[in-house]
């Protein structure tokens, strides 16, 4: 059984995340347009983008515009705020709710952190701090 969302929303399957990538990236576009990009980069044919837009457009992932001849869809969700909802439930699941364990786990486990997101990261520890204090 698919896990929902709080929002009643279907979490995005690795393919479907794929077509979001696109939109984000892109804005609005036709099935056409996700296809080309999609094709580079995984061999995918044109009726199986048009069917996973159409099951991504049923499950509320995208809008979908049917004013033209071409459909154009866009993300019903921002990036944003899909990211925050794989990493609310990601630290619910594996790390116990604890957001720092998530953190240090991923600090101390994976590439060194380049220059500039250890100052994005120290930022926005002060900005906690100064919001808490």
């Amino acid at each position: 059984m698919r896990r929902m969302k709080k929002s009643g929303i279907p979490r995005p399957t690795e393919a479907e995340l794929s077509i979001l990538s696109i939109l984000w990236q892109r804005g609005p576009s036709t099935v056409r347009d996700v296809h080309e990009i999609l094709n580079k980069k995984e061999n995918t044919g044109y009726t199986t983008a048009l069917k996973l837009l159409q099951v991504m457009h049923t499950k509320g992932l995208v809008a979908r515009d049917d004013s033209q001849r071409a459909h154009v869809y866009k993300p019903a969700m921002s990036k944003d705020y899909t990211q925050t909802q794989f990493v609310t439930d990601l630290v619910q699941r594996v790390f116990d709710g604890s957001p720092s364990e998530l953190v240090l786990h991923a600090l101390g486990n994976s590439r060194r952190a380049t220059a500039d997101e250890l100052a994005q990261i120290r930022a926005m520890l002060d900005q906690i701090e100064e919001d808490e204090g």
